[in-house]
């Protein structure tokens, strides 16, 4: 399987991220390519490849312009305030002062566009966020011209990125883009099943009123984990939407056999909706030594979810979100992915 990785994707380095009531070194941090990549070399996968630039166009179909012009000038304008640490969110339009204009002011702003304080803009930040996408669009464009599957590792991720948020180390939606990509290619219905540990709430959010994109979601119950505020088995879609999101909120603790059933109906779904091509957004923090995750798949599990994704016959694309393990991130998602090539 051909895997598409740019270097510049390492180019966001950040400090700080509030865990706990601690700013701490981020989880998600430049080494989890490297790990990929070397595991992605051990294992003989396949080629890794550059992607081109694909330039604003793509994330804009996606993401509203105001939204994209801030993260392009945030670093800048956070120094130019005279701010000595990194960007981070501590004000926002809550449920009282629900921020009908977007303040001037560079705390107000990233207020109105964070989804939370877990996430700094540091430099590099954008270089890297729009880097990211490349490797995302070079993944979907080489699965449309050959219908062979492909790997992109994306960083930063992007499923809790939403048309006009960034948090959860997310700042474009890499999935979302992609299924743009697709669907503008002429598939009239493509599936985003994203089995990252926490909730997709930025791809829900983008295609929740869409019946061109069938977006489904296995993830830690938000009564329990972040995001919190979405992620929902009651929410379905609306509008022309209605039935076409899916979640599966499971409980912390959650193992191989349960989450599997979950799956499987997932993938019925998918089936039933008539979609031509699948994009996985594939976080492997489900694992049992994820340090910010809760459920208990092990290693070898993860060969037989790349297996029963491949047995639905769709084209289908991999894009990295989570998975903070760092010392076995790079074997768990390659196991993903030789699963389904049927390796392992």
């Amino acid at each position: 399987m051909i895997t598409f990785h740019s270097e510049t994707t390492k180019a966001r380095r950040a400090r700080t991220e509030l865990d706990g009531g601690r700013l701490v070194a981020p989880y998600e941090c430049p080494e989890r390519v490297d790990l990929v990549l070397a595991r992605i070399q051990a294992s003989g996968l396949g080629e890794v490849r550059a992607p081109g630039d694909y330039g604003l166009a793509p994330v804009l179909a996606i993401h509203d312009r105001d939204y994209v012009d801030f993260l392009a000038g945030c670093w800048e304008a956070w120094q130019a305030a005279g701010r000595q640490g990194e960007a981070i969110a501590w004000v926002w339009p809550t449920r009282t002062m629900p921020g009908r204009r977007i303040p001037a002011h560079i705390d107000g702003r990233l207020g109105h566009y964070a989804l939370g304080a877990d996430t700094s803009i540091c430099e590099g930040t954008f270089e890297a966020a729009m880097a990211s996408k490349d490797v995302a669009l070079a993944a979907v464009d080489h699965l449309l011209a050959t219908g062979e599957p492909a790997f992109g590792l994306c960083r930063p991720p992007g499923h809790h990125a939403a048309t006009d948020q960034f948090g959860g180390y997310c700042f474009f939606n890499n999935a979302a883009i992609a299924a743009q990509r697709a669907l503008d290619a002429g598939h009239a219905r493509v599936a985003v099943l994203d089995i990252d540990f926490h909730h997709g709430n930025g791809t829900q959010q983008i295609f929740y009123a869409r019946d061109d994109v069938l977006f489904l979601s296995l993830h830690g119950d938000p009564l329990h984990c972040f995001p919190h505020f979405l992620g929902h088995a009651e929410e379905g879609g609306e509008g022309a939407g209605e039935g076409f999101n899916v979640n599966y909120p499971l409980p912390p603790g959650t193992g191989f056999s349960a989450w599997a059933e979950a799956l499987e109906d997932a993938l019925v779904r998918i089936r039933e909706a008539g979609c031509e091509l699948l994009v996985v957004s594939l976080g492997v923090d489900t694992f049992e030594g994820d340090p910010i995750s809760a459920f208990r798949l092990a290693s070898d599990d993860f060969l037989e979810v790349g297996r029963r994704l491949a047995r639905l016959g769709l084209p289908t694309v991999f894009l990295l979100e989570g998975g903070y393990a760092v010392e076995e991130i790079g074997v768990n998602v390659v196991n993903v992915l030789a699963g389904f090539e049927g390796r392992g």
